[in-house]
């Protein structure tokens, strides 16, 4: 019995003392404003991918963000975000692109990659009955690639690098729903990054969220071995599980309105 006692004491604590781990997956359909490309960035041709090609077929994503919270203010999050996204269309005009140089009429397959990876902590400033605010950091790499193809001719440019944000989040909660904002950004030196969220949130018992939401992404970078910026839309649905044994036990608000 006494070690029953002592057992269930500890289980107690350790889940306070680990914290509780969530999941957010979601996902949904991706538009654009524009998509402005040279490559190199001084002596290539400067073209619009959105505004002079033809996307091919709806342009799809996904995201897969795994959480973990501890002493009930601080928070780790994962985040896998890749996209992908095909044009096809006849150049407008002359492209010089890294090593090639695609004629103006000559039909052209355009690839466009931008796959995301972050680490992010947070830290809970704020937080009431209604309000929840927290500030942290984003350490990001970014995973690009523009891929032009005519016939057999082909020509890419991939850039693989780091990129340090800001993270901010907001939440207002409405009895068993919410609606949230959530930024990560960085303006300055050669270039930007701006991923913007805002949406709402309802729970459907202790452990599970529905979630829809608008997503903005903006950004690139000016140097001399590449020039891009774009502008992405997102409409998003996906759902928040909370890996928490003890869900009355108030661990963390990773979401949950109570």
């Amino acid at each position: 019995m006494k070690n029953l006692v002592l057992t269930v004491i500890f289980s107690g604590m350790l889940v306070q003392t680990l914290g509780q781990f969530s999941l957010d997956i979601s996902g949904g359909l991706a538009a654009q404003s524009y998509n402005k490309v040279q490559v190199p960035g001084e002596q290539g041709t400067a073209f619009d991918l959105y505004k002079d090609f033809e996307i091919q077929g709806p342009a799809l994503y996904f995201t897969v963000k795994p959480g973990y919270c501890f002493k009930e203010k601080n928070h780790f999050f994962l985040l896998y975000a890749p996209l992908s996204v095909n044009y096809e269309g006849a150049a407008p005009f002359d492209i010089s692109y890294q090593n090639t140089t695609f004629l103006q009429g000559q039909n052209i397959e355009a690839y466009y990659k931008f796959n995301s990876y972050r680490l992010t902590y947070r830290r809970d400033v704020y937080s009431s009955a209604k309000w929840l605010l927290g500030v942290g950091f984003t350490a990001k790499i970014r995973d690009a690639e523009i891929r032009l193809t005519s016939g057999n001719v082909s020509d890419y440019k991939d850039d693989l690098g780091f990129v340090p944000l800001l993270n901010l989040y907001a939440e207002y909660n409405f009895n068993n729903w919410s609606t949230f904002f959530e930024g990560d950004g960085l303006a300055g030196g050669p270039g930007r990054a701006f991923d913007l969220y805002l949406g709402g949130k309802i729970s459907v018992n202790d452990y599970l969220q529905i979630k829809a939401a608008y997503r903005m992404v903006e950004g690139g970078a000016d140097v001399s071995s590449v020039y891009n910026f774009t502008m992405l839309h997102f409409a998003n649905l996906g759902l928040i599980i909370n890996f928490n044994d003890y869900p009355n036990l108030e661990v963390c608000r990773v979401g949950v309105p109570k």
